[in-house]
């Protein structure tokens, strides 16, 4: 069953540092090699300060030469302030980086997410979706910005500082090496015990924030059967189910500051120890003390900030995952049959023995075959559930048939360019979703690039303006979200005034009249005229007065079609058209 796997999901990605590497931090690899550069100069400028305190000790006081102090304080002075100068630098060339590949990657998982086919959305909670393009690239910061960069500039200045430390007094060393490797094991296994649970968090997020999502959408629902507290028990369970997995990564991550603290406390008393027997025993000066234990913190600081960077990374890589998975997907336009690309259409739609299922085993079209010629009306009846708005979305190419095909002008619809052929589809849905913004936006949205004329144009055959012009604003009026603002009947004619603009040469309205008083649907009858002439229209109506004059009306009954003819043949015929019809007349 294409549709309904469309092979979009494949095996989830792991996506390791040399991955990383690859595709975010190589083609940034100049970028990356300045900040490495004043990472390391800062690094350096950051050993002046213990090693200007040991000539302090050693030289200048004992000497009592005060042209040498001055000189020293100027050393340390120039240090900071390189120090101060290149950690600006690395905030205002990696970090502001950083912050401009999140919008780029956003941008190109959002645009990833568009091409996606309907299936895709239909099992896919808006905002989890949402979560998914926002937050889960957050952590590439790391990668890019400071975090990677300290990370190899923490290396470095540890690795320097040892050196100095071995010069200095090995045995110290090593007794401070010990405790430290030990820490270095801690905290590999904890990296690799947090790292699902961070891969976990995206997925719990995605599902609190998409409940959420709905709950805002639906608070009018929620009002008016007066069950707030429900949505807040499953909110908070949401939110409980977050605190959980972030409880067993501060307890991990725990588990590291405390053994470091711990190893590290052992490895300052022992150097206390240590240090204190070389200098009664005049091994060691006061300075070469101070010296040591200073580069001992050079070198132990890195290493405890590397172990919160790693966490970071490892965060990073996590939401990388959820990324990489999603642009993974295969996308509508990526299907290699479809391979046609319509320039222009005459517009005859034909269904050839098409059968379609939503799940496996349950179909709910059998074997529908029909014509629509170029600029006629096929209006599709029947009682809810019969299969009219699965036809309908057939012929948008919203779904494939499982079998059987649908066919423009003759082309297997399989076969052609997505793209190619929505230019020439205008669609009119019976809950139509509008965009926060003005009329004058939400009308134009098809074709941003209209002329003011076109614009009044279909505000007039979709009676728009009998409205807008009672509006203080007019067409510029606020609608708010969803347009809410609007009544029913006027959302319902701005959504027409939409396809009129778009100047389909197909044309698909499923219940466009559904929402209508009596008042408006007269109106919009006329307006439905108007954009209906001289192109091929699939229409889906309960209201069957509102289809009297069409070319042919089929009706579908459990996914087949029943009767097929113009009005009064199917009246003629007495059958199940007349019972719906005289049904409602009788209403």
């Amino acid at each position: 069953m294409q549709h309904l796997k469309e092979k979009t999901k494949k095996t989830k990605p792991k996506v390791t540092m040399v991955q990383a590497f690859k595709t975010i931090i190589w083609p940034r690899r100049k970028l990356v090699f300045i900040g490495l550069i004043l990472i390391v100069i800062r690094s350096l400028s950051g050993l002046v300060l213990p090693w200007q305190s040991k000539v302090l000790l050693d030289e200048v006081v004992p000497s009592k030469d005060y042209s040498q102090l001055y000189s020293l304080i100027i050393i340390v002075l120039l240090a900071i302030l390189i120090q101060a100068v290149t950690s600006f630098l690395l905030t205002k060339i990696l970090a502001i980086q950083a912050q401009f590949l999140i919008s780029e990657l956003r941008a190109q998982v959002q645009k990833k997410v568009l091409s996606l086919p309907i299936s895709f959305f239909d099992n896919t909670k808006s905002g989890a979706l949402v979560s998914r393009i926002m937050t889960d690239v957050e952590g590439v910061r790391n990668l890019i910005g400071t975090g990677l960069v300290q990370l190899v500039g923490g290396t470095f200045t540890a690795i320097v500082s040892l050196v100095i430390l071995i010069k200095l007094n090995a045995w110290m060393t090593l007794f401070v090496f010990i405790p430290l490797s030990i820490f270095g094991i801690i905290a590999l296994k904890a990296f690799k015990y947090i790292r699902p649970i961070f891969r976990k968090r995206g997925e719990i997020n995605a599902e609190v924030k998409g409940r959420l999502t709905e709950t805002l959408a639906g608070v009018r629902v929620i009002k008016a059967f007066n069950a707030e507290p429900q949505e807040n028990i499953i909110f908070e369970k949401g939110v409980d189910k977050l605190f959980q997995n972030v409880k067993k990564s501060m307890t991990a991550t725990a588990l590291m500051t405390s053994s470091s603290t711990f190893l590290i406390g052992v490895a300052t008393t022992g150097i206390m120890g240590i240090g204190g027997y070389y200098m009664m025993q005049d091994l060691m000066t006061t300075g070469d003390f101070l010296f040591f234990t200073l580069l001992l913190g050079f070198m132990i600081a890195p290493i405890i900030q590397m172990s919160n960077i790693g966490s970071q990374l490892t965060e990073a890589l996590a939401g990388l995952d959820r990324t990489e998975e999603l642009m993974n997907m295969t996308a509508e336009s990526e299907d290699p049959n479809r391979t046609v690309l319509l320039n222009d259409i005459k517009g005859e739609l034909e269904f050839k023995e098409v059968s379609f299922a939503y799940e496996e085993g349950k179909e709910v079209l059998h074997n529908i075959s029909f014509k629509a010629p170029s600029g006629s009306v096929i209006a599709l009846v029947g009682s809810s559930g019969s299969g009219k708005s699965t036809i309908a979305g057939l012929s948008a190419t919203f779904l494939n048939p499982e079998s059987g095909k649908v066919t423009i002008d003759n082309q297997d619809l399989s076969q052609v360019n997505l793209s190619s052929y929505r230019q020439h589809l205008g669609v009119v849905l019976q809950d139509e979703f509008l965009f926060e913004g003005t009329i004058r936006e939400n009308i134009m949205f098809p074709r941003p690039e209209a002329t003011e004329t076109e614009l009044l144009n279909a505000v007039k055959a979709a009676y728009v303006n009998e409205f807008t012009d009672r509006f203080e604003d007019g067409l510029d009026t606020l609608i708010g979200e969803r347009g809410v603002k609007l009544s029913g009947g006027q959302r319902q004619r701005l959504a027409i005034a939409r396809a009129i603009l778009a100047n389909p040469k197909i044309i698909i309205l499923d219940e466009a009249t559904s929402n209508l008083d009596t008042e408006s649907e007269a109106l919009i009858q006329k307006s439905l005229a108007q954009l209906v002439k001289d192109r091929t229209t699939i229409v889906i109506a309960h209201r069957l007065s509102t289809i009297r004059k069409a070319n042919q009306i089929l009706v579908i009954e459990d996914g087949r079609i029943a009767e097929r003819g113009t009005h009064d043949e199917l009246i003629a015929k007495n059958g199940r058209y007349y019972d719906l019809y005289t049904y409602q007349a009788k209403i």
